[in-house]
């Protein structure tokens, strides 16, 4: 992981302080609510239905067991015992009083983690693959430009009020496990025909009220002007956004509104003036970054031996194996997911006992490293393929090895109207209702992604899940509109709708008997997705719908 320098160490020390004055000037009268809000946001501070919420920046999906175990520390002083992992990689914590935020910052910075940009009309945390690094399939690994981007966007004085929100995610292999298509910039990583490193840029992409998949605004970038381009992108947002309507400011809206074409014409004029000056990046400075990345001691000598004798003695743990483990660029490693979708949990939450558990595992395991994940999980990327067994063994006795990654239990929920003042309709209960549906049959279905929201906002990325869910609002009732065939994946699609909105009492039912009208139709080894492609939505309108 990234290991910050003293400069880094001194910029946040110092905005914990400046938030510290900020909040006492508010507590005293001195600030306005008006006046504090934009301070707070800028600090990852909510003001949710029962108490603040706090979003701390994990970046890039990087932690170490030191910085888990302050996760573990804040949730016991400072909340109720827990954390919640996010779709983008972060962590809130759902309970803190806002007199001890100054407080909890301090004891973040002393770790070098923080929670700047973490909310508010800026820049957000930089997202990438949780992968990154380990995976086979990487061109190369794009933590150290994410982290290059972050350094630029960090209290960037043009960009600190923004018409809304921007999210950046870089993905830096042919498999897209970043959902970059889905955010305000996409990056995929390249390399030209002369074996230069660069980025297509894609612009426009984004979830909520308005979904829309992101578009190429451009092929190929050099490494060099990645910085020069993207500010020139955030410029002409910045210029000409909306700010008259927060539903209608996303740089997809000004993109949709204005064209594609129009809008890198933009883009390139204003790049022509900023192109070549004192953003570009030179190779000495790229290459500085990456040394400040920790480098792993890999045993080139691994094997798979004792593995192999488990797989064949112990069914639980073949099947564990199988579900949540991936193959790593290392020979004689794997990659293990950590499942935070057990029965009976909120999907995404963890509690302390829990943090430290397994910051004591990836001590003991993986280098000291943990990664959160798109998918509300987490992983621990570096396994001795001889050690997995051992790792199950005691991820099992903290219930931390439910084998379902991938599957429909394994689902993407946002709090919804448990903690969120935005919401219309609960999720964490349906979540609970669908996992003690499908716990017994989740791997025989195979793998479906089912995607949960709230509200349009869309935090639970229900627009492109395999299987959809928004909680919407009728005359004060839960209703339940379901879409079918999203991708999050490199071929990012948003789902259709199935019909019109059901009722709460009948969501898990009606998910049942979508997940049959798979399993009655599909081929051998065919996924969802296919399925759904070959016979169309009808048969499952209407199993869904007939007796209605």
């Amino acid at each position: 992981m990234y290991l910050y320098n003293d400069f880094d160490q001194t910029l946040v020390n110092e905005r914990v302080e400046q938030f510290r004055n900020q909040t006492t000037r508010f507590l005293n009268g001195d600030l306005t609510e008006e006046q504090f809000r934009p301070l707070r946001l800028m600090n990852g501070l909510y003001i949710q239905t029962h108490a603040p919420m706090l979003r701390v920046n994990i970046p890039y999906g990087v932690l170490s067991s030191k910085q888990m175990r302050m996760f573990a520390h804040i949730s016991t002083q400072y909340d109720k015992s827990y954390g919640h992992f996010t779709t983008r990689q972060n962590i809130q914590f759902n309970w803190p009083k806002l007199e001890s935020v100054p407080d909890i910052l301090a004891d973040l910075a002393s770790v070098q983690m923080h929670a700047i940009q973490s909310s508010g009309n800026c820049i957000r945390n930089i997202t990438c693959d949780p992968l990154a690094g380990v995976c086979a399939d990487e061109l190369e690994d794009p933590r150290p430009y994410c982290e290059i981007i972050r350094q630029w966007s960090t209290l960037h004085p043009e960009f600190s009020y923004l018409p809304r929100k921007f999210k950046i995610a870089v993905s830096g292999s042919p498999k897209d496990r970043a959902a970059t298509q889905v955010h305000d910039i996409g990056l995929h990583m390249r390399r030209d025909n002369n074996g230069n490193m660069g980025f297509e840029v894609l612009v426009g992409g984004g979830l909520g009220r308005t979904p829309i998949i992101g578009q190429t605004l451009s092929p190929f970038i050099f490494e060099k002007d990645v910085l020069s381009y993207l500010e020139a992108i955030l410029r002409i947002y910045n210029r000409f956004g909306r700010r008259d309507n927060k539903y209608k400011a996303r740089i997809k809206i000004l993109v949709r509104e204005i064209g594609l074409e129009t809008f890198r014409e933009q883009v390139e004029a204003e790049w022509h003036c900023i192109k070549g000056g004192e953003l570009t990046l030179e190779s000495k400075q790229i290459e500085h970054i990456k040394q400040r990345f920790q480098v792993l001691d890999y045993h080139t000598d691994s094997s798979d031996k004792v593995l192999t004798e488990h797989l064949s003695s112990d069914a639980k743990f073949k099947a564990w194996f199988e579900q949540n483990t991936l193959t790593h660029k290392q020979n004689g490693y794997r990659i293990a997911f950590i499942s935070l979708k057990a029965p009976n949990q909120a999907p995404g939450d963890i509690t302390d006992k829990q943090m430290n558990i397994v910051a004591d595992l990836a001590e003991q395991y993986s280098f000291g490293l943990i990664r959160t994940t798109h998918d509300q999980n987490l992983a621990l990327t570096d396994i001795k393929s001889d050690d997995l067994y051992s790792l199950w063994q005691q991820l099992q006795q903290h219930n931390l090895a439910t084998a379902n990654i991938g599957t429909i239990t394994d689902m993407i929920c946002c709090p919804g109207l448990d903690f969120c003042s935005l919401a219309n309709a609960s999720s964490i209960d349906i979540a609970q209702g669908i996992t003690q549906r499908f716990t017994n049959t989740a791997t025989e279905i195979g793998d479906i992604s089912l995607k949960m929201s709230g509200c349009m906002n869309g935090c639970g990325h229900h627009s492109i899940g395999e299987i959809g869910i928004l909680g919407v609002d009728k005359k004060g009732e839960q209703w339940y509109q379901l879409t079918l065939g999203g991708s999050d994946s490199h071929q990012s699609k948003l789902g259709d709708r199935l019909g019109k909105a059901i009722a709460k009492a009948d969501v898990v039912d009606a998910i049942d008997n979508i997940v049959n009208v798979y399993k009655d139709n599909r081929h051998d080894g065919e996924v969802f997705s296919a399925t759904l492609k070959r016979i169309g939505l009808d048969p499952y309108k209407e199993r869904v719908y007939g007796s209605h």
